[in-house]
């Protein structure tokens, strides 16, 4: 069972735990990170969510995750890649990028990461219950996704992301 802190409405820890699943009370959140990764050519990698997810399967996305009872921002990122991805992303390749508060379908703090990094595709090892593919892709192929509706379209922030990385 994975067990998540509570965190109040300026995102601090309340003490509380929840687990994964259980609904959050009203000004109650928890911590969620976005993890893009950039390599020298100006490209993202990207992933294919896995066919057996009950909410967008087979859509592309960037590795997201939430963090666990205990963890901050940065080891929630470290530690979803290299569950999702069996990538060691190295700390001080990564910037925290900005943050979110979404409040509509879900209440959770979202921290943005952006790693700049040059990764071998051939090497990424995909957990299977959470990916199924990933690939390098640049911000117009991205938007062709989105486009055709095969990219995860919940990203709200991407023009920003693409003009400040």
């Amino acid at each position: 069972m994975e067990l998540w802190d509570v965190l109040d409405e300026q995102g601090n820890k309340t003490g509380k735990t929840i687990a994964r699943g259980k609904p959050l009370r009203q000004n109650e959140y928890h911590l969620l990170v976005h993890v893009w990764m950039k390599n020298s050519k100006g490209e993202f990698l990207i992933t294919k969510r896995t066919p057996s997810k009950k909410i967008l399967p087979n859509m592309w996305e960037t590795t997201v995750g939430a963090a666990i009872v205990g963890e901050d921002s940065l080891k929630a990122a470290l530690r979803e890649v290299k569950e999702e991805l069996g990538i060691n992303l190295t700390p001080k390749n990564g910037r925290y990028f900005f943050g979110l508060k979404r409040q509509h379908n879900f209440q959770a703090f979202i921290d943005v990461w952006l790693f700049k990094e040059e990764i071998d595709i051939t090497k990424v090892i995909y957990q299977p219950e959470e990916v199924c593919g990933a690939k390098w892709a640049t911000p117009s192929q991205i938007k062709s996704l989105i486009n055709l509706g095969e990219f995860v379209d919940t990203f709200t922030y991407l023009k920003d992301l693409f003009k400040l990385a």
